[in-house]
C-alpha cells in the first residue's frame, strides 16, 4: 500500500507545479487590468473634477476626488480606497502627481500605477496624465520606452476588427 501513497504524491507534485505557475500569472493578470481600470477611473474623475472646479483645475490630490461633501474640497467622484493619500489595490500602488503653472493653477497632472512586489503582484508599470492616455512599460520602471495602450473606443474597436476593405474602398481583395 504504500506505493500506491508514493506514486499519488508524486503525481500530485507534478500537477502542483504544473499549476501554480499558471496561477500565478492569471493572478498577475488580473491585476493589471484591475490598475489600469483603476487608471481609467482616475483619468474620468480628474476631467469631472476640472470641469467642476474650473477655477483650481485639477486637484491637488486624490483626497479632492474622495466622498464627502460634494464640492471642490471633496467632489465624491472616485471610491474612498483610491481617495486615499498613498492608495493600494489588487497589488498595485499609486501616485499622483499635480503639475502647476505660474498662477499655481494644476493644469496637469500624473498617475502612476507600480506593482507593490514586482514579478509576483504585476510586471508592468503604468502611467497616465491629463491627456487620457494610459501608457505602459515592462520591466523597470526607469526604462524610458512606453506602450500606449487603447484609450478610446474608436481605438479598442480597431484592434479588434481584422484588416480588409472598408465601405468605400475601391481595392478588391
Amino acid at each position: 500500500m504504500t506505493g500506491y501513497i508514493g506514486a499519488s504524491l508524486i503525481f500530485l507534485m507534478i500537477v502542483a507545479a504544473i499549476a501554480i505557475p499558471n496561477l500565478l500569472r492569471a493572478r498577475i493578470a488580473a491585476n493589471e487590468a484591475s490598475a489600469i481600470g483603476s487608471l481609467g477611473t482616475y483619468n474620468t474623475a480628474m476631467a469631472t473634477y476640472s470641469n467642476a472646479c474650473p477655477d483650481i483645475g485639477y486637484p491637488a490630490s486624490l483626497q479632492s476626488l474622495g466622498p464627502g461633501s460634494r464640492v471642490c474640497s471633496h467632489l465624491d467622484v472616485v471610491s474612498g480606497q483610491l481617495a486615499a493619500p498613498f492608495p493600494e489595490r489588487d497589488g498595485y500602488c499609486f501616485a499622483y502627481t499635480p503639475l502647476r503653472d505660474v498662477r499655481r493653477i494644476v493644469t496637469g497632472y500624473q498617475l502612476s500605477a507600480v506593482p507593490i512586489r514586482p514579478g509576483r503582484t504585476g510586471a508592468r508599470y503604468f502611467f497616465a496624465d491629463q491627456t487620457g492616455v494610459i501608457r505602459a512599460r515592462i520591466g523597470s520602471p526607469r526604462r524610458q520606452r512606453t506602450v500606449a495602450l487603447a484609450d478610446s473606443v474608436s481605438q479598442r474597436r480597431a484592434l479588434r476588427e481584422p484588416p480588409g476593405p472598408r465601405r468605400g474602398d475601391r481595392r478588391r481583395w
